[in-house]
């Protein structure tokens, strides 16, 4: 019997997703080499200290404008529900491996949707932050306090954001079958059946 397979994500949203993964690296990396000396050696990826550090920011704003694209397309899939919260209350049963009482969801659970907020209000805080403190462009609009302020705001959104999107990429690995709907965009009727019973039922039309 031939497997049967369900769109979940269109190409555009693939290809912007992959592109929002790439600006994060090179964001990430190039900003973790002013993280502390211990992590310079980053730099020369980007070809030393001064490069590095002009380049990081333009990675920062073009990773900010594609996950904006995403977020418009995706937000609403994201709202929490009261559902979310039996989801939640059952999420440790989940890590021992036993889904069964878990809550039917939708296209996205509450650990999915957790993530995405927690992604979309980091990005904002390093977008403001970053603009704070950007030399020679814009720092000197603000004061010495409130760039200091920037500084450790702008750090600490971004261990935040590396924290989620390990989480991101563990759940994806962990979940067989998941990864494939960023790389084709389709997952298995059983994938969906099993893992957002929901969605699968508005896609199918199946009770």
């Amino acid at each position: 019997m031939a497997t049967r397979y369900l769109r979940r994500y269109e190409d555009r949203d693939r290809m912007n997703h992959w592109f929002i993964a790439l600006m994060f690296v090179l964001a990430g990396l190039s900003g973790l080499a002013f993280f502390h000396p211990s992590l310079y050696f980053f730099s020369a990826l980007f070809g030393g200290g001064v490069w590095a550090r002009i380049l990081h920011p333009f990675f920062g704003v073009v990773m900010v404008l594609a996950f904006a694209v995403m977020f418009f397309r995706l937000w609403r899939d994201n709202v929490f529900t009261p559902a979310d919260r039996e989801w939640v209350a059952h999420s440790g049963d989940m890590l021992r491996g036993d889904k069964s009482s878990m809550p039917p969801v939708g296209k996205y659970n509450a650990g999915q949707k957790g993530v995405f907020w927690l992604m979309a209000v980091c990005l904002l805080v390093l977008l403001v932050t970053g603009f704070m403190f950007w030399q020679p462009w814009f720092a000197n609009s603000f004061p010495i306090l409130l760039r200091r302020i920037a500084v450790v705001l702008h750090a600490g959104s971004a261990v935040a954001l590396i924290l989620g999107v390990i989480m991101h990429v563990y759940a994806a690995i962990w979940v067989k079958g998941t990864v494939r709907a960023m790389t084709r965009g389709t997952v298995t009727d059983g994938w969906a059946r099993q893992n957002h019973p929901l969605w699968h039922r508005e896609m199918t039309g199946k009770q």
